[in-house]
This record gives structure tokens, sequence and C-alpha cells, in this order.
């Protein structure tokens, strides 16, 4: 009996631990959300750069998502802008198709160049804006070159915060400025 109550008194504890174990319910994993277009019915902050050139952005239109702007004066009215994430430049899956109609245009036009701009929000040291733009305007250089296309057709500079296309202080003025920019010459 009393090896019975001694082998009670190590099992039930068990039994409790494990046989009333209840797993509890997780909540749900609330995940903020992804930056892929500006409000439609933002004002338009971006103020035209007389210095800026041919090859200057424009804001975005909203109508074509997040895709990129279209420049008609672009060959073939291509998608001239790739946008980056925060603090990255990759380039996402949603602007490489944008970027490999660049290439298969630089290809097959042999003469023709492209300047690659390659820009940040106001976030960050001058130096390390400048740094980041020109990693971004690399990476869719190597990219286009990968592809085939001559490295005498791309130039790349980066211009940083220097020239925002959105004035505002938030994360969509800032989501427009992180972009890359191609300039036909």
């Amino acid at each position: 009996m009393r090896a019975l109550k001694s082998i009670a008194v190590l099992v039930l504890p068990v039994v409790l631990l494990f046989g009333c174990e209840t797993t509890p319910e997780q909540p749900a994993v609330v995940k903020p959300a992804e930056v892929t277009k500006p409000k439609t019915d933002a004002p338009a902050t971006a103020k035209p750069d007389a210095n800026a050139g041919a090859g200057a952005a424009t804001p975005i239109d909203t109508s074509k998502g997040a895709k990129g702007d279209t420049d008609k004066t672009a060959p073939g009215a291509l998608k001239t802008t790739v946008y980056f994430d925060f603090d990255r430049f990759d380039i996402k899956p949603e602007f490489r198709e944008a970027v490999l109609a660049h290439a298969a245009f630089l290809i097959k036009n042999p003469s023709a160049t492209v300047k690659i701009e390659g820009h940040c929000d106001e976030r960050g040291t001058r130096e390390y804006n400048i740094a980041l733009g020109d990693h971004r305007a690399t990476a869719v250089r190597q990219l286009l070159k990968l592809q085939g296309v001559a490295d005498k057709q791309i130039a790349t500079i980066s211009f940083g915060e220097e020239r925002p296309v959105a004035l505002g202080h938030d994360e969509d003025s800032w989501w427009q400025n992180r972009r890359a920019v191609f300039a036909y010459r």
C-alpha cells in the first residue's frame, strides 16, 4: 500500500501537468500594413524642380498602383521608377519586370543610353543617403547587366535625399522618395 501511495504521489503531478495542459489560444498576429502606394486622396506635395531635367521623377499616379511611374518620353512608355523598402536596395519582385523591360529595350537599341538615378527619403545622414542611393542605382544597373546590357549604355548617379518628389514627413512621402529612376539621354 505504501508503494502505491509513493507511485501515486509521483504520478499525480505528472498527470496534472500533462493531462490538464491546454495550449493557450495564440492571439492573431497583426502585421503593420504594407505601404504599397500613397493614399489617393492625399494632396500633391511635390513641386517640380526646374533644375531636375528630363530625368526627374514625377509624383506617383496612384491609378497605376505600385508598379512605378510611366514616363511617356521613355522608350515604349516603360515604367521609369523602381521603389525600395526602407533602408534597402534590393529590387522587389513587383519592379523586376519593369527593369527587365528596360534591359530588353537597351539590348535591342545598343546606341541608347540610360542614367539610373538613386534617391532616398530624408531619414539618415546626408552621407549615408548618398551611399544608399548609389547602392539602389547600382542594384538596378547590375540587373540590367545580368540581362546582357552593355556597361557603356548605363550610367549611375546618387542624389541621396536631395531631390524628393514628395515633401511630406510621413510614410507616404518617404515611400515615394525611396526610388531609382530611369533617365534616358
